[in-house]
């Protein structure tokens, strides 16, 4: 995985509470064995009709979003069934930081084990940067060692990630990278026993 230290990028506002992960990545498109290739069925059907056509009315599918690596969304993001195919989804869209004022419990920790910096946010910032990114281009700075949000307006506001995913994310590292840290350890428990 790659180590988010510091992630500037452009913001893609989802003002919709309860997403549960059949929006994120329906269904139909979870037959797939690897991690890649999920990103262009990421939210299908609200981004397309039935017959494959992109639906304008969809904001994801304006061109001023084109890039964006920063999802801002309502509450609850990430409900439903525990697919870790969702946060694949996002991630090979391209979203690397996803902002919400709540997460699906299991959601939220899929994303730290996948190399996306899930940030919980009060409301009252979360709407206002969902405001700020509805009309227009419009970025921030995300700093996970200072744990702070920042833009070139003056916002700024901190966020909260326990030790254990911060040391994650910051080093790039999934589950069986802590482990092998562990790996003379390891080795020399086994080779006394």
């Amino acid at each position: 995985m790659e180590p988010i230290k510091k992630h500037e990028g452009l913001v893609y506002p989802l003002n919709r509470a309860n997403v549960d992960t059949d929006q994120i990545i329906p269904k139909q498109f979870l037959k797939r064995i690897e991690r890649q290739g999920f990103g262009e069925f990421l939210f299908y059907n609200w981004r397309f009709t039935d017959d494959g056509k992109e639906k304008p009315e969809f904001s994801l599918n304006d061109q001023k979003y084109v890039g964006a690596s920063i999802l801002v969304a309502g509450e609850n993001f990430g409900c439903g069934s525990s697919r870790e195919h969702a946060p694949w989804a996002l991630q090979d869209y391209g979203f690397k930081v996803i902002i919400a004022p709540s997460f699906a419990d299991i959601f939220y920790n899929n994303c730290t084990k996948n190399g996306i910096l899930p940030i919980r946010l009060n409301e009252s910032n979360t709407e206002e940067l969902i405001e700020k990114s509805e009309n227009r281009q419009y970025r921030i700075t995300v700093d996970l060692q200072e744990q702070q949000i920042t833009d070139s307006q003056g916002f700024s506001a901190d966020f909260d990630l326990p030790a254990y995913q911060k040391e994650m994310l910051l080093n790039g590292w999934d589950e069986i990278a802590v482990t092998l840290n562990y790996e003379q350890d390891i080795a020399d428990y086994e080779s006394s026993h």
